[in-house]
C-alpha cells in the first residue's frame, strides 16, 4: 500500500474510523469465506465473491455520508452494503433465501442488495442496469434542491453495456451529483481487460461524458477515501458527477458456478495474492501502532462468533410461505 505513516490522519480520519474501516473489511472477507464452505457443503445455491475487493468498497462508503446519500451497488459490494448498516445476519438471510431476508424476502439471488432504510437501490441480475437507476436518484437531487449524492458501483466489463453509456452520458449533460465507481479486477467474467476495452483506462472515457475521470488504487481504502470524498464535495457544490475506476484484483473465481482455472494461470493469481488488500492495510494499521497482534486475534474471534450466530440463525429461519408465491407480482 504506496502511504505514508499516519497518512489518515491527513484525511481527516482518527485511529478509530480506520479501524472500523479494517473491521467492515474483516467482516466482508469472512462472510464471504463463509459463505464459499456453505455453498460447497451443499447448503446455499450460489456465490459471488468481494475478496480482494474490500478496500475499494469500504473506503468509497466510508468517503459518503451515510446519512443522507444513496449507493446503488453491483453484485460484489459487502463491503459498501455492511457499511451502510447491513449485518451479517442479513448477508446470511439473504445467501439461505429466508422469508426476512431484508433485500427480496429470499426471492432473489445473493447480491441484489435492496433496502428503503439504508437507502440502498435495489439491483438485480442484469449488469449495469443499476447505472441509469442511480442517475434517476442523482436527476431527484437536482430537481428537489436536496443535498445528497448517489454512489452507483459496477465491473469494468459492465462499462461496455449500453446502460453505462446512456447514464453517463445524461449524468454529464445535466451535471448531476452522482459518482460511479469503477471496480477493475481485469477479467469481467473471464475477459482480460484487452479484450474488453481499446482504452488504456476506463476513466478516460470520462472526458467524452464531460465529467472528472480518474484511475486510482483500489488495493489503498485510504486513497480510495481521498479520490470518492473529493467526487463528493465536487457533486454537492454542483460541479457534476465523477468516474473513477479503482484498479483492484478479485481472488476467487467469478462465482461458484465459475471454473477460473480455464483462464487464469497459477501464476497470476499467486501474484494477485500479493496484492491482497486485507493484508497491505493490515500492515499500514500495524506501522502506525493502530492494530496488533492481540487486537488483531480479538477482532478476528469477534467477527467469526458474529458469523456463527449469523450462519445459525438463517439457517433455521423459515423460508417465505407458498401463499406468498405472487406478492408483489400480481394484484389482487
Amino acid at each position: 500500500m504506496k502511504t505514508v505513516e499516519n497518512e489518515h490522519v491527513h484525511l481527516g480520519l482518527t485511529d478509530e474510523d480506520v479501524l472500523e474501516m479494517y473491521k467492515k473489511m474483516l467482516l466482508a472477507r469472512k462472510l464471504d469465506e463463509r459463505m464459499w464452505l456453505l455453498n460447497r457443503a451443499g447448503k446455499i445455491p450460489f456465490v459471488i465473491s468481494c475478496q480482494g475487493q474490500e478496500a475499494t468498497q469500504v473506503g468509497a462508503a466510508f468517503a459518503l455520508d451515510r446519512e443522507v446519500d444513496y449507493i446503488a451497488p453491483y453484485y460484489r459490494d459487502f463491503g459498501v452494503v455492511l457499511s451502510f448498516g447491513f449485518t451479517a445476519k442479513d448477508i446470511m438471510l439473504s445467501a439461505f433465501a429466508k422469508e426476512e431476508d431484508p433485500n427480496s424476502g429470499g426471492r432473489q439471488m445473493p447480491g441484489h442488495f435492496s433496502s428503503r432504510k439504508h437507502r440502498i437501490i435495489t439491483g438485480s441480475s442484469p449488469v449495469t442496469t443499476q447505472v441509469p437507476h442511480a442517475v434517476g436518484f442523482a436527476l431527484a437531487a437536482k430537481m428537489k434542491k436536496e443535498s445528497f449524492v448517489t454512489l452507483t458501483t459496477l465491473g469494468e466489463g459492465s462499462t461496455n453495456q449500453g446502460d453505462f453509456h446512456e447514464g453517463l452520458n445524461f449524468a454529464g449533460v445535466h451535471k448531476l451529483p452522482i459518482i460511479t465507481l469503477v471496480e477493475n479486477n481485469k477479467l469481467a467474467i473471464s475477459v482480460p481487460y484487452d479484450k474488453q476495452v481499446a482504452s488504456e483506462t476506463v476513466a478516460a472515457r470520462a472526458e467524452s461524458y464531460g465529467m472528472y475521470g480518474e484511475k486510482i488504487d483500489g488495493t489503498d481504502p485510504l486513497q480510495v477515501f481521498k479520490v470518492i470524498k473529493e467526487a463528493r464535495e465536487r457533486a454537492i457544490n454542483g460541479e457534476g458527477p465523477s468516474l473513477i475506476e479503482a484498479e483492484t484484483v478479485r481472488l476467487t473465481a467469478h462465482s461458484s458456478d465459475d471454473n477460473d482455472a480455464a483462464y487464469r494461470t497459477k501464476e497470476e493469481k499467486e501474484a494477485d495474492r500479493k496484492n491482497d488488500c486485507m493484508v497491505k492495510f493490515a500492515d499500514y494499521l500495524k506501522s502506525c501502532g493502530i492494530l496488533t497482534d492481540s487486537i488483531e486475534k480479538n477482532l478476528v474471534e469477534t467477527i467469526q462468533h458474529e458469523i456463527n450466530e449469523a450462519t445459525k440463525y438463517a439457517e433455521n429461519a423459515p423460508f417465505a410461505p407458498v401463499a406468498s408465491l405472487t406478492d408483489y407480482v400480481y394484484e389482487q
